[in-house]
């Protein structure tokens, strides 16, 4: 039933203009394929890394990722050549930036809570497809 507000059977507001229709209807397609394909385990990195580009379609959210991924890996330097607390801040680096990507802009969960493994090798994957210009930055 079709409610004065607006409300659609599928979950949709509805909106007079026609671009918030479109956002809307995007952000309940990805809502519904985000659910769909996280009910499904993956069996390898090859199988997860689309998933994992679903995750990441918010372009600060990959910048954030990029940048997150850089300063770890320059912590990881220091930590070899400086000092070993260096090593400590890495992670926390890391899911810093990634975690403020996926809550702030991509408006989900992210997969390292399903898949730590897969989802660290997608950040390193990522990271060096926008180092080596194969994705946008």
């Amino acid at each position: 039933m079709i409610r004065e507000t607006g409300d659609r059977p599928n979950g949709l507001w509805r909106s007079p203009f026609p671009r918030v229709r479109l956002a809307t209807a995007a952000v309940g397609e990805q809502h519904r394929r985000m659910n769909t394909a996280t009910e499904e385990r993956y069996r390898s990195f090859a199988a997860f890394y689309p998933f994992y580009l679903t995750e990441h379609v918010n372009r600060v959210s990959r910048r954030l990722h990029v940048i997150g991924t850089t300063l770890v890996i320059v912590a990881l330097m220091l930590g070899l050549a400086k000092d070993w607390r260096f090593f400590l801040a890495a992670p926390v680096i890391g899911y810093g930036f990634a975690w403020i990507g996926h809550f702030v802009f991509e408006k989900n969960r992210p997969a390292t809570f399903k898949y730590p493994l897969y989802s660290l090798m997608g950040d390193f994957r990522l990271w060096f497809e926008v180092i080596t210009g194969r994705r946008k930055f």
